[in-house]
């Protein structure tokens, strides 16, 4: 009768007593083959970052040469350089450092005031003009 049931369920006999709620075999040596597992994760988890750290610093490389080719500069002395600029500039000042402010904005000089307001003026009827002129 074993042999018939064996043919049946293909050789799965095994299966079939974890499915009819049978305890599972305990494989003794499974502790250990868990151990040497994870061991191999590790190491590849190590060769892979051991490859990515050599490529960078390949990159790195030919980054380097070509600064040097064409004369750039890394971002990090780009503004190393610009806050020592900073730094140089208002060494005797008191004060923060005034930014810089666009053409058009803020301060501008009575001169472009009264060519605005002559703008606006050529633009009105006669008599407008002349009451404003005035």
């Amino acid at each position: 009768m074993d042999f018939v049931m064996k043919q049946a369920l293909g050789g799965a006999t095994k299966d079939m007593g974890k499915m009819l709620g049978g305890e599972e075999e305990k494989d003794p040596d499974a502790q250990k083959k868990e151990e040497e597992r994870q061991e191999a994760l590790r190491q590849q988890e190590e060769e892979r970052k051991d490859k990515h750290a050599r490529m960078e610093a390949e990159r790195e490389k030919v980054r380097q040469q070509i600064r040097d080719k064409y004369g750039l500069k890394k971002k990090e002395e780009k503004e190393a350089e610009e806050k020592a600029a900073m730094e140089q500039a208002c060494e005797g000042s008191l004060t923060r450092p005034k930014k810089a402010i666009p053409a058009g904005c803020g301060d501008e000089d009575e001169e472009d005031e009264e060519s605005i307001l002559d703008t606006v003026l050529k633009f009105l009827p006669g008599p407008l003009q002349d009451m404003f002129k005035k």
